[in-house]
């Protein structure tokens, strides 16, 4: 397994959600790059649950975990949606990262995903 290493540079300041400034790999045997992932729901939250859950199917799939985690991407459709997107992880990131190492994170506003109905749209890389 790799050692993952997440820190945030002080000169940088405080990251301004669950998220660090950057992921430091060593001895990767394997790097996962995982697909966008897209999930159906009523609203935000629950497009947003189906995306990490897909996620963490996908992780564990190939034998890994949130631990494995390096960075994730992540596109949203409307700008209104940044707050709701914090609160979700400032809720469920300290269940899936209970060590409060959270993985950088770039976030994206687009005008649209593959389909209208979508809402988010997460990509990630993990270290094995």
């Amino acid at each position: 397994m790799a050692e993952i290493k997440v820190s945030n540079v002080e000169a940088l300041g405080k990251p301004l959600g669950q998220y660090s400034h950057m992921t430091r790999v060593k001895n990767a045997s394997e790097t996962l790059y995982i697909a966008g992932m897209l999930a159906p729901g009523e609203d935000f939250d629950a497009q947003c649950t189906g995306v990490f859950r897909s996620i963490e199917t996908a992780l564990k799939s190939a034998g890994a975990g949130w631990r494995s985690v390096a960075q994730f991407t992540t596109y949203l459709v409307h700008s209104q949606d940044i707050p709701k997107f914090m609160a979700w992880r400032l809720r469920e990131f300290p269940r899936m990262f209970p060590d409060g190492k959270y993985p950088p994170n770039t976030l994206l506003i687009i005008d649209r995903l593959v389909g209208e109905q979508y809402l988010i749209e997460v990509q990630t890389i993990a270290a094995l």
